[in-house]
């Protein structure tokens, strides 16, 4: 199967989007998605980008992703965050979600980082799979922690 895997397009990013829908429904989390096409053409292509995006592409279909920023750690200094990896349900298995992880690997390698880190779905044991297959250690000790929109203005207003 011939993927192409490269850094993705403004014009890319309504299919980055249909990804990122794609995966919140796996995750059975399915209207947890607030950004638009807009938002993501902003956060990516600005003069201070947030995020790097590869996709993967067979014919001329965006059949995958991987999306990650840029951390840092006070153990490590500078560190990736893997936000996303998803290829679409039709296409799995097939290697293209090995390629987007290579892909983001060796960016991030290439800038330099000490670590790239991710969080994964304790139920997702396919994935669990594939990353320790491929290096990576799951720490079942650390548990992460969010304060979402709501919660960050409930402590503002709580702590004046």
């Amino acid at each position: 199967m011939n993927v192409e895997i490269r850094p993705a397009k403004e014009t890319d990013m309504e299919d980055v989007l249909s990804l990122i829908k794609e995966l919140a429904i796996f995750e059975k989390n399915p209207n947890a998605v607030t950004l638009t096409t807009k938002d993501l053409i902003t956060h990516a292509f600005s003069n201070s980008p947030l995020f790097v995006c590869f996709v993967a592409i067979f014919q001329t279909e965006i059949v995958g992703m991987s999306l990650g920023y840029p951390r840092y750690s006070t153990w490590k200094g500078p560190t990736m965050h893997l936000e996303d990896l998803i290829v679409t349900k039709k296409m799995r298995n097939y290697g293209i979600g090995k390629a987007l992880f290579s892909s983001f690997i060796k960016y991030s390698h290439s800038q330099g980082v000490k670590r790239v880190e991710w969080a994964v779905l304790n139920w997702n044991t396919d994935a669990i799979k594939f990353y320790e297959s491929n290096g990576a250690i799951i720490y079942n000790d650390w548990q992460i922690a969010q304060m979402n929109e709501k919660a960050m203005n409930n402590f503002i207003i709580k702590n004046k």
